[in-house]
């Protein structure tokens, strides 16, 4: 793990200004921003942010991205009104900071966002996409949730659910080549442990040259060289999306 005289390594990335075209909402007992398409539509996709929280401009413009594309997106706290992480915050104490947000104790959340997407928003065909922290939830609700049809994890942390491969649903994962989070080696174990216990279709994808949180915070504008991988991931998540929605 990294110390003081190192930052974290999911630093910030490029801060998106972003305001979001969505709104926000309460569910029950948790806030949510929750981007509708125009024509009405029965999918919907569950946005699991990463551990600067539900109110990161780049998560927001990803939700509206898949709303976009014919989806109803909500993004909901799955902190609770705990803090996010802060790229201030000193990267000694993250341990103890992650130990209370815990990517695997979702469920209850989960089923209240699923309960207002089917009640208020008329859907019927839930998938999940999540980075980094939401990755590792993304994985974890694809081993267990039988309410959802398909997953996207981005660089999700696979030392979280290392022993657990039987997913439920089609999964797709995407990784960064040179993520210093998650080394190749736990990539190519995943790879080889789905083969040996997945029943489901699955994709395990890693895009050259890139770092980790390529997809939602790097900004094609100011990084021409990984602006191809950034569209690709994006576009690679939309249509698994399709696929199987």
């Amino acid at each position: 793990m990294a110390n003081e005289s190192r930052p974290c390594p999911c630093d910030i990335g490029d801060r998106f200004d972003y305001g979001g075209r969505g709104q926000e909402v309460q569910v029950e007992h948790i806030k949510a921003y929750v981007c509708k398409p125009p024509a009405g539509t029965d999918k919907a996709v569950i946005v699991i942010h990463d551990i600067f929280g539900w109110q990161l401009p780049n998560t927001r413009y990803i939700a509206d991205m898949l709303t976009t594309n014919g989806y109803i997106a909500i993004c909901p706290d799955f902190f609770v009104g705990q803090e996010a992480w802060k790229p201030s915050n000193d990267w000694a104490s993250f341990d103890d900071w992650v130990k209370t947000r815990d990517a695997g104790k979702i469920d209850k959340e989960v089923d209240v966002v699923l309960k207002y997407l089917k009640d208020q928003c008329g859907a019927k065909k839930i998938g999940v996409i999540g980075f980094c922290w939401g990755g590792a939830a993304v994985q974890h609700l694809m081993l267990k949730n039988p309410h959802l049809k398909t997953g996207v994890s981005l660089y999700g942390v696979i030392r979280r659910f290392a022993d657990k491969h039987t997913l439920l649903h089609p999964t797709f994962f995407i990784f960064a080549e040179k993520d210093e989070v998650i080394p190749l080696e736990q990539v190519t174990l995943l790879e080889q442990k789905l083969k040996q216990n997945c029943k489901v279709d699955y994709e395990v994808k890693i895009y050259p040259g890139q770092t980790h949180g390529f997809v939602h915070r790097k900004r094609e504008d100011i990084n021409p060289q990984d602006k191809p991988y950034i569209e690709e991931g994006r576009k690679d998540m939309i249509n698994w999306l399709n696929k199987y929605l």
